[in-house]
């Protein structure tokens, strides 16, 4: 390929770096036509057998050229050299290529074509151990490199509701834009295009007696001017999903890189109407040969020389199944470039542009196919062998023909990915060899070339007929539609059937045919594929990998059918198509994600005394969504030893806790027992004013949900305490309950969590350090026992204070308003200075509830636990009335004696604390067998100086004393199942 300049842009002279080297381009250009002017003719390589590729297309659909644009934290991989609009310092360089893609070390890989077809990567490395050959194989996969730094861009996410979404900027979709935006209704309309008209910006149509841009400009500037019209360009529908909801993805155009600039936004629109207006896409040919660099779509020709003015050789060769070839040849020999022949499969046509072109004095061969091709790294002759009657085999003797290009039209296929998405069911179209919408399941429009209508005068006539009926429905009256007068333009002609010539009978080997030219997949890996017995066409595209590159199949999927339509002997109709998913076009991560990254990725809440914690040296973690601190550090201690010297004040003297992410949900109303009855699993319609009571609610499948206290502040009043991380989903359950289910009662709930601070004192010396405040309550143990609750003024302050413990001590939860936690807390730590209290993290608290045996839900529970396996059995079979989650308990499954209960687990062999996730097997079992179960929770008990754990096993209940063993990552440890509480039992500190 000898691509280069026929007319010069006229934008300014731009330079641009790819692979190292330094050239020039014009502003307008795509770094894919700026490359074929400077005559690049290898932009990357395949990726099984690194086969050398040059640019297929000229948009969206490109398979080969991909790219990695730029360097550092602003690098790009896998971008589409035909999609990246030329700025001044671009720098890209091809991928998948060591130490170019002119010349590639690893397409050594192409010698062993042989022993690497369809599948040999599920059959070879079977055996021995798939391990031995993974570290090899995830070095060698994929294609460019993700950054390895933090992208200095942004991302933006935008949401909007529209009356219709218009997708496509060409003729059907701006005229079914305009049109819709007369009559008032929200439109918006999207093209991936950085100018709007589609494929009337790469030929010499006219409309209304002048060339198509003058009116692509007249009309794109009325849309501009109505207030209830969006234009969104540069921007890809990437997704269509449920309920009209339809995924943008809009790139902003920088004159350089630009940092800390916004790159892209992603556009989440709900559509009551989507018109898809998104066009056909050209098929390449399959024949021997096919993918050399040099050949390509002639309408990627015919796109490179009127929008860029690109020839993308001197000496053409064009072969067609179909009349819209000729337009582009008679365009090139306008230009003044070679066109040596045209090769046509039809045996003839009688279209006018073919006989302008046999006026001019190109060869036009009918029934003839091209048979080979010849060159390294792009194309210098090709093969050509007659067709014969029958339209399958082949006659006569070989034509060599010299050309430095070769450009190929299979037919058109319409862009249905987004229908398909969409839920809409194709079908096959002997007409136009492709598969068009039949049969829609959402509010949704197919018009033009989408629609597999290809005249455009009727297609133009059909789309204002169907969006005038679609204005109806949406309650708008339709305004005169625009007079549009097409001439010229590009005419399809008869359609030959997709067929691939068998070239079995001619002498001498052939290259193989390429369908998936990133992916490296031939046709006789298809055939390979339903040799195997892979009849469905979803099972051979995964079989092979066919249309799993970043084109998604946009060049091959049709082309394989076709394959299989041959090779199984059924139509194309009933070999099907696979289904299209999102998205349309790779989306970026960062786009994804939008602001949401860093500390906006999961935005974590501030306790009360945020501040005084950070001066007492806390190191904070996320628990939650709140920022908490695991341990305070004093010098040079570890974490290890900070947790145990924590552990040790708390259990000999008192430490200090704040305790404010605790859900805090209070319910209100005259039926507030009898609902809270049927949420809790325990009793709750008993307990009393002045009163706590632990309990556990679950789901409805009787799934542990959450665990926490419920109070009781006054007559009809509660308080329902939840774990930090569950007090939303808590309070959305109660309210789902309240408003879907239990409509007659009389009930409030509120949300309160973040109205009240709450302050824990815990240890031996809790009380002397409460009762030195100034307060109406009394904290002797006679006035306060344990699960009880008061209300009152804590030296002026408005109070809360229970009286429960997570940690095994003497513990007093207070809570004041959350503007006085702060207060408190500074209150606290000098008022029990005598005492020398000490502040204790998260990590602590859990060290002395696993001590406890306590149990955590989330930690010591799972997807699977029900309240009988931690305990509750008994309390079940008291409570008479129904709760949540009752009637899954009486199922089989949940009435089954080998379930697995929480369980303590005693270490045996002193070598530290078991590992969480450890498996429980049998004493004498072999390791690793069948798992019993698994450690939940464990620890280094400071307090008793071993290790402490708990875990679910199974009927852990009945072999209380018991040896087990723990595997763990090929080690096993020997262990006892013991009682969850190994301090304190007997509760005497507790309820001290």
């Amino acid at each position: 390929m000898s691509g280069y300049r026929v007319s010069l842009p006229a934008g300014k002279k731009i330079s641009f770096r790819f692979d190292g080297k330094l050239h020039t381009g014009y502003e307008g250009d795509t770094l894919a036509s700026a490359l074929l002017a400077n005559g690049v003719s290898v932009v990357a390589r395949s990726f099984k057998y690194h086969r050398p590729r040059g640019i297929l297309t000229a948009g969206i659909d490109e398979p080969n050229a991909l790219v990695q644009l730029e360097t550092g934290a602003e690098t790009v991989p896998n971008v589409k050299a035909t999609s990246i609009k030329l700025y001044d310092g671009l720098h890209a360089r091809s991928v998948n290529a060591w130490p170019s893609a002119k010349f590639d070390l690893m397409s050594v890989t192409g010698m062993f074509q042989a022993f690497l077809p369809a599948g040999f990567y599920y059959k070879t490395f079977i055996w021995p151990d798939w391990h031995l050959f993974e570290p090899t194989i995830r070095r060698a996969a994929g294609m460019g490199k993700s950054p390895d730094s933090v992208d200095p861009n942004a991302y933006e996410h935008v949401y909007e509701a529209v009356d219709f979404l218009v997708v496509g900027g060409g003729l059907t979709g701006l005229i079914s834009a305009y049109f819709a935006g007369l009559s008032g209704a929200k439109v918006v309309l999207v093209d991936l295009d950085s100018e709007w008209g589609g494929m009337l910006l790469s030929n010499e149509t006219s409309i209304n007696g002048s060339p198509a841009s003058v009116w692509v400009k007249d009309i794109v500037a009325k849309l501009a001017a109505m207030e209830n019209v969006r234009l969104l360009n540069n921007t890809v529908a990437f997704g269509f999903y449920d309920h009209g909801l339809i995924g943008l993805l809009e790139t902003v155009i920088r004159e350089s890189t630009q940092k800390k600039a916004v790159r892209q936004r992603l556009w989440k629109i709900r559509a009551k109407q989507v018109v898809q207006a998104t066009g056909a896409l050209e098929r390449p040919l399959v024949f021997p040969g096919n993918d050399r660099p040099g050949i390509m779509l002639s309408s990627a020709a015919q796109a490179y020389l009127q929008r860029y003015g690109v020839a993308c050789g001197r000496n053409a060769v064009f072969c067609t199944s179909n009349d819209s070839a000729y337009e582009v040849a008679l365009a090139y020999v306008k230009a003044g470039i070679k066109v040596k022949a045209i090769v046509d499969l039809r045996p003839g046509s009688n279209a006018q542009i073919v006989q302008d072109i046999v006026h001019s004095g190109v060869p036009v061969y009918f029934s003839t196919a091209v048979t080979n091709t010849y060159g390294k790294n792009g194309i210098h002759s090709l093969e050509l062998h007659q067709i014969d009657k029958s339209g399958a085999a082949l006659t006569g003797t070989a034509q060599r023909v010299d050309c430095d290009v070769l450009l190929t039209s299979g037919g058109w296929s319409p862009c249905v990915q987004l229908f398909s998405q969409s839920g809409g069911s194709l079908a096959f179209d002997e007409e136009i060899q492709g598969f068009k919408p039949v049969r829609s399941v959402q509010k949704e429009i197919s018009v033009g070339a989408a629609a597999g209508r290809y005249d455009i005068t009727e297609s133009i006539k059909n789309a204002i007929s169907v969006i005038a009926d679609a204005l109806r429905v949406e309650g708008y009256d339709p305004q005169e539609p625009p007079p549009v007068t097409i001439a010229g333009g590009i005419e399809f002609g008869a359609q030959c059937p997709i067929r691939q010539i068998d070239v079995s009978g001619l002498r001498g080997s052939r290259p193989k045919a390429w369908i998936d030219f990133q992916h490296d997949v031939t046709d006789s890996d298809i055939r390979l594929a339903l040799r195997e017995n892979y009849r469905s066409v979803e099972h051979v595209k995964r079989y092979t990998t066919l249309g799993m590159a970043s084109d998604q199949g946009k060049t091959s999927n049709v082309n394989a059918i076709g394959v299989m339509e041959k090779t199984m002997g059924v139509s194309m109709a009933q070999v099907g198509t696979t289904k299209f998913r999102p998205p349309y076009d790779p989306v970026a991560i960062g786009a994804m994600a939008g602001m949401r990254i860093g500390e906006n990725l999961h935005p974590l809440s501030q306790m009360a005394a945020h501040e005084s914690h950070v001066k007492q040296g806390a190191v904070f973690e996320d628990y939650g969504r709140w920022l908490r601190p695991v341990y305070y550090a004093q010098g040079s201690e570890s974490e290890d030893e900070a947790i145990a010297r924590e552990v040790m004040a708390v259990r000999n003297g008192v430490g200090i806790f704040e305790a404010s992410p605790l859900g805090k949900i209070e319910v209100v109303g005259t039926d507030a027992a009898e609902f809270l009855n049927r949420i809790y699993v325990n009793n709750m319609k008993t307990l009393k004013p002045g009163k706590c009571r632990y309990g556990l609610m679950l789901n409805e499948q009787g799934i542990i949900h959450d665990d926490g206290i419920l109070a009781c502040l006054g007559e009809n009043h509660y308080l329902v305490g939840t774990t930090s991380g569950h007090a939303e989903a808590i309070h959305e359950a109660l309210q789902e309950w309240l408003q879907c289910e239990w409509l007659n009662l009389d009930v409030v709930t509120e949300n309160v969590t973040t109205n009240w601070a709450v302050i824990t004192v815990a240890g031996p010396k809790a009380r002397q350090v409460l009762s030195r405040l100034e307060s109406d309550i009394s904290f002797a143990p006679d006035d306060f026992p344990h699960m009880a609750q008061k209300l009152g003024v804590l030296q002026g302050m408005p109070c809360r204070v229970q009286r429960v413990s997570f940690s095994g001590e003497v513990s007093y939860e207070v809570s004041v308003p959350w503007g006085y936690g702060h207060y408190l807390w500074e209150l606290l730590l000098e008022g029990g200075k005598p005492e020398q209290i000490t502040p204790f993290g998260v990590e602590a608290l859990m060290v002395m509830r696993v001590e406890k045996g306590f149990l955590h839900v989330g930690a010591d529970t799972d997807g699977t636990t029900l309240p009988m396996d931690v305990g509750f059995g008994n309390i079940i079979a008291k409570k008479i009335d129904d709760f949540v989650g009752r009637r899954s308990l009486m199922t089989e499954n949940a009435l089954s004696s080998d379930r697995r209960q929480f369980v303590g687990i005693e270490v045996l062999d002193g070598k530290g604390p078991l590992d969480i996730g450890g498996h429980v097997i049998g004493l004498h079992a072999s390791a690793p067998g069948k798992t019993q179960g698994w450690v939940t929770s464990s620890v280094m008990s400071p307090t008793l100086g071993r290790p402490v754990a708990l875990g679910l096993v199974e009927c852990a209940s009945m072999r209380i004393g018991e040896e087990v063993q723990v595997w763990s990552l090929g080690k096993s440890r020997k262990a006892r199942l013991v009682s969850p509480c190994v301090y304190d039992p007997k509760g005497e500190l507790l309820n001290a």
